[in-house]
């Protein structure tokens, strides 16, 4: 094994975090506003407030605060009408609460693999998706990483199918894509305030519409679908899914600092991109001619020349050094002996054991068997040299950065210093 010469750097006295919650003190008004006034429960002037900033700043006529934004995703299933054996079309490389609420509902997903361009599903795969199974009627895209995805040309091969969309938003609040905020593309969409997110309550999510109809629908089923009568009346099942006042208090006091959250990740995004030059290596990519993403994660690709030896496990990876080259694991390694978070980048759902079973589909027709392919060989296609499971490819060669809006510019320099010496 190659042993790499490296600069001794010494660790950083404060960790890093990939994106932990910045908080400004207005929180803390709202929610001892809660608590003075005893609006503890899932009714109260901060849930109104939130719910009516969020409309106010995504641009559509109804929110509701619900739990979390896989409970918003939960109740855009419900709408959509995906019941029992129905396959549904889902974003391949995300975060598992994109497509868990499907099964929820019975419903399969089948995933869709992704584009260069954005690093988000595909609008090629999607039409061919369509072409293999023409019965569905649900597609559930998200926007990875703050960074929209063509949503423009999804929702045009969705809209020529009769299928509905479900956006999901989580990670994009503040993004848009040519004017018009991410969050109001989808038939139904979802926003969430998660601890990492790029503004927080600690938990939360909301759901978005135009539709009174759809916004009452998702406010009497995330209260237990109860009934308006004198008693507890049930007449379906329903879920506790509302947001309590006390998160609402927090999210409220974040809302106002949205803005100087995006700019301050942007500010991060631009200093890796500066600071990598010369380096075999990109950044996540975006249209910056239609979109403007909100740079909640910064996130690199090493160019396939460069990348040294790398095999994953179900939970352990090994590499081998390589003078000149390196690979997500090293990075991670590295920046970790410095007190820095990084993560690798999502693993595609297709890759997840639990849903390995089910359909993958890329711009090339079938993606089961190309998988396994690509899997003993790296099979490309012979049409453009690429990889034919791009959302592997990516997985396999990327990784995000520590991406904290409390990063200092000092602790980002030490960052990619270290990671400079990863390719000597």
């Amino acid at each position: 094994m190659l042993e790499k010469e490296t600069n001794t750097v010494k660790p950083l006295e404060q960790k890093v975090w990939l994106s932990s919650p910045t908080m400004h003190g207005d929180e803390l008004e709202y929610v001892k506003e809660a608590y003075e006034t005893n609006w503890m429960s899932t009714v109260g002037k901060n849930i109104n407030e939130v719910e009516r900033l969020a409309c106010e700043k995504v641009g559509c006529k109804y929110a509701v605060a619900l739990s979390a934004g896989t409970a918003a995703l939960h109740m855009a299933v419900k709408l959509a009408g995906v019941k029992p054996g129905d396959k549904v079309f889902c974003s391949d490389m995300t975060f598992s609460a994109t497509v868990n609420p499907v099964v929820y509902e019975g419903g399969e997903p089948v995933f869709v693999d992704t584009e260069y361009d954005t690093w988000n599903m595909d609008p090629v795969a999607l039409e061919k998706g369509f072409e293999l199974y023409p019965d569905v009627k649900v597609v559930v895209v998200a926007h990875l990483y703050g960074t929209p995805g063509k949503i423009e040309q999804i929702k045009a091969v969705a809209d020529r199918h009769g299928a509905k969309i479900i956006e999901d938003a989580a990670e994009s609040l503040g993004a848009s894509y040519k004017g018009q905020q991410t969050g109001t593309f989808g038939n139904f969409n979802a926003i969430s305030f998660n601890g990492n997110k790029i503004i927080t309550g600690s938990a939360g999510g909301m759901f978005l519409t135009d539709s009174k109809e759809d916004a009452e629908k998702v406010r009497k089923w995330s209260t237990q679908a109860r009934e308006n009568a004198p008693w507890y009346q049930h007449e379906e099942v329903g879920y506790n899914y509302r947001m309590s006042n006390v998160i609402a208090g927090v999210v409220r006091g974040q809302f106002p600092y949205l803005e100087e959250h995006i700019a301050q990740k942007k500010a991060i995004y631009e200093r890796y991109q500066k600071g990598f030059e010369g380096l075999p290596v990109t950044m996540n990519p975006f249209d910056a001619e239609n979109s403007v993403p909100n740079f909640w994660l910064s996130c690199m690709l090493i160019d396939r020349d460069a990348m040294c030896r790398q095999v994953r496990g179900e939970q352990e990876s090994l590499y081998l050094p390589e003078h000149g080259k390196s690979c997500p694991t090293e990075i991670l390694e590295t920046i970790s002996s410095i007190n820095a978070e990084g993560r690798p980048i999502w693993k595609p759902m297709h890759m997840q054991p639990i849903y390995r079973m089910n359909g993958f589909v890329t711009r090339e027709g079938n993606g089961r068997a190309k998988t396994n392919a690509y899997i003993a060989g790296g099979a490309v296609s012979e049409k453009d040299g690429l990889p034919l499971d791009i959302s592997m490819d990516i997985f396999n060669r990327g990784l995000c950065l520590p991406s904290d809006n409390k990063m200092t510019p000092e602790q980002q320099d030490r960052i990619i210093e270290v990671i400079r010496t990863c390719f000597e």
